[in-house]
């Protein structure tokens, strides 16, 4: 195990020290399904583990168990927090959030570590504390221990929940840090509980996640939807809008009256007019997606709305916000949650 601290602890403000498991009512859990233990760890988890073979992927089994969007927050005035936990290889890091402000961003190292993390509370008064797991790699959590506390509560969570379904784009590829990818962002800024259901690779509308997202309560679901099956040559121009149907149809099924967003296809200019292995370009996908979602307008799902991801990103501009042509920088997350925070948010009023 190795002992880590960002920066130099503070000074104990009281002698109190408390330890808690990660399933300790004190922490508000936001973004997972549960967590599942293993001897002195546990593991959050966006999807039940048992149902995932029905994708028969290898590679979906492994992003199920990357904790993307997940986070626990507790109100404190601790001076110090004590983090045990077990991190896999990743490029992505774990963030600390105070009262809105990224405190400590500590990128992981394979193996068993101890960080000991300075809160910059105490004599500031109780701060809300928020830990944002790395989005790329597994991450264990062991115990924690607060030091210097006299105020130690649940982090009030009240806004509406929102899951927000997708791809590499969704999932998050290049962000500063699992708090700055665009999802994060939108989430934060409008105060929602986020769900963060990107797969990178791997949005394929499997059954599994569209049974999930029909039992899973929600006051807003979006569906980033036709970049992987451009990508992967996986749907022909038959197969793909029929597909569709049958995915929101099945979310539907479990929410009757909330809004559903489908966002059809982020731009990528070098794929927009490029004709893949299905004989399909971009832009067709995106076409075949919006025929879809009139279909079950038109059909009676009054609830139902379509965003082009030309609306959210115009295709001349996706160069400058993209670093690969397909993925935000991590300056262009922030240009994509402003871009889209204010059109996802006409469809939850008030």
């Amino acid at each position: 195990m190795t002992a880590t601290r960002p920066a130099a602890t503070a000074a104990t403000a009281a002698t109190a020290v408390e330890r808690l498991t990660p399933d300790d009512p004190r922490l508000s859990w936001d973004g997972i399904s549960g967590l599942a233990r293993h001897e002195d760890r546990w593991i959050p988890l966006r999807l039940p583990l048992d149902r995932v073979a029905t994708t028969l992927s290898a590679d979906f089994a492994r992003l199920a168990r990357l904790p993307a969007g997940a986070r626990f927050g507790l109100r404190t005035d601790a001076v110090e927090l004590v983090l045990e936990l077990d991190a896999e290889p990743g490029s992505a890091p774990l963030d600390v959030v105070v009262d809105g402000v990224v405190a400590h961003r500590w990128h992981p190292v394979p193996g068993r570590h101890r960080l000991a993390l300075p809160l910059p509370a105490g004599a500031n008064g109780p701060a809300d504390v928020e830990i944002w797991l790395p989005h790329l790699s597994r991450t264990w959590i062991g115990r924690l221990s607060l030091h210097g506390h006299r105020v130690l509560e649940p982090l009030e969570r009240t806004g509406p929940r929102w899951i927000a379904y997708g791809s590499s784009l969704t999932h998050a590829m290049f962000p500063h840090g699992p708090s700055e990818s665009w999802v994060s962002l939108v989430a934060v800024r409008h105060g929602w509980r986020l769900r963060n259901l990107g797969f990178a690779g791997e949005a394929y509308l499997d059954p599994l996640v569209a049974r999930v997202l029909r039992d899973t309560p929600a006051e807003l679901i979006t569906l980033e939807i036709g970049t992987n099956a451009y990508i992967r040559s996986v749907f022909t121009a038959r197969s793909w809008g029929s597909a569709v149907c049958g995915f929101v149809e099945t979310v539907r099924d479990g929410h009757p009256d909330t809004p559903i967003a489908v966002i059809a296809a982020l731009p990528s200019v070098e794929r927009e007019k490029a004709v893949n292995a299905a004989g399909l370009t971009l832009e067709g996908i995106r076409e075949l997606t919006g025929e879809a979602v009139r279909v079950l307008q038109r059909l009676g799902d009054r609830r139902l709305h379509l965003v082009d991801g030309r609306e959210v990103l115009p295709v001349a501009e996706a160069d400058r916000v993209y670093a690969d042509g397909l993925h935000p920088t991590p300056d262009g997350e922030h240009d994509l949650a402003d871009r889209a925070a204010p059109i996802l948010r006409r469809f939850l009023p008030g």
